[in-house]
C-alpha cells in the first residue's frame, strides 16, 4: 500500500479526540475538496510503498493501542484489508476515517464517516470537470447506510456557513439510523482565528440540533502541518 507518512499524535476529532493515537495516513483519494487540508495525501498521492508488516513495525514503538487509518481516502486501496486484519491481530483499537463513498471488508472499532457536503465542490467555473467529477462521486448513500449499519460509527460533517447545518442533517435523515450524538459538526478551517470565529455560531446551532461539536483540536495544538 501507498503510506503518505505515519506519526503519533494527538487525536483531534471526533468522540476520542485527545486520544493519544498512531496514525498511518494513506495515499489517494477518489475526490477534490476545495478545502482539503491534506493535499499531499490525496492530489498528489505520493508516499511509501510498505506491506502491512513494514507498518506494523513502524507503529511498534509508539505507547498506544489506538490506531487511525486516515487519508487521503483509505478505502480505496485493496491492501487496507489485510492491514486491518493485522492489526486487530496486534491488539489495537482501529479508527478508519474515511468519506463513505468506498466500500471494503475490513476490522474497524470506529468508522469515523465524514460524508462531503455541496461546499466541498470545487470552483465549477474555474474547475468544471474536477467539480463535476466531484460531485458525482461526493455522495454513496448506500455505502453511508452500510458503514452505519456495520460499525460503531460517528458522522462527521465540515461546516463553513450555517445553512450547511440544513444540509447536513437531511443528509443524515437520509442515511437514517443515525443518533443525534453520533453526529459530529466541525468548523472548516485551518487556523485558530477561523475556527474560532465559526465555532460560536456552530455550537449554538449544535445546541438546536443535539449534535456533537466538534472543535479540531490539533488545530490548537500544532496548527495546520504534515505529522500532526
Amino acid at each position: 500500500m501507498i503510506v503518505s507518512e505515519i506519526f503519533y499524535s494527538i487525536q483531534g476529532e471526533g468522540r476520542l479526540a485527545g486520544q493519544p493515537s498512531a496514525f498511518i495516513r494513506l495515499a489517494g483519494c477518489n475526490l477534490r475538496c476545495a478545502w482539503c487540508d491534506t493535499p499531499y495525501a490525496s492530489r498528489d498521492a505520493r508516499g511509501d510503498r510498505l506491506t502491512a508488516a513494514e507498518v506494523l513495525d513502524r507503529i511498534s514503538g509508539y505507547p498506544t493501542r489506538f490506531v487511525v487509518l486516515t487519508g487521503g481516502e483509505p478505502m480505496l486501496q485493496e491492501e487496507l484489508t489485510e492491514l486491518t486484519r493485522a492489526l486487530r491481530a496486534g491488539g489495537y483499537h482501529i479508527t478508519i476515517e474515511t468519506a463513505g463513498t468506498v466500500w471494503r471488508p475490513v476490522e474497524c472499532d470506529l468508522a469515523s464517516i465524514s460524508p462531503k457536503l455541496s461546499n466541498s465542490t470545487p470552483g465549477r467555473n474555474t474547475q468544471a470537470r474536477l467539480a463535476a467529477e466531484h460531485e458525482r462521486r461526493r455522495i454513496n448513500l448506500p455505502v453511508l447506510r452500510r458503514l452505519v449499519r456495520e460499525f460503531a460509527h460517528e458522522l462527521k460533517f465540515v461546516i463553513q456557513q450555517p445553512e450547511d447545518v440544513n444540509e447536513a442533517a437531511e443528509l443524515v435523515r437520509q442515511i437514517g439510523c443515525v443518533r443525534p450524538e453520533d453526529v459530529v459538526l466541525m468548523p472548516e478551517g485551518t487556523t485558530v482565528q477561523v475556527l474560532t470565529e465559526r465555532s460560536a455560531w456552530l455550537s449554538e446551532l449544535c445546541k438546536r440540533y443535539g449534535f456533537r461539536f466538534g472543535p479540531r483540536l490539533h488545530i490548537y495544538l500544532y496548527g495546520n502541518r504534515p505529522g500532526t
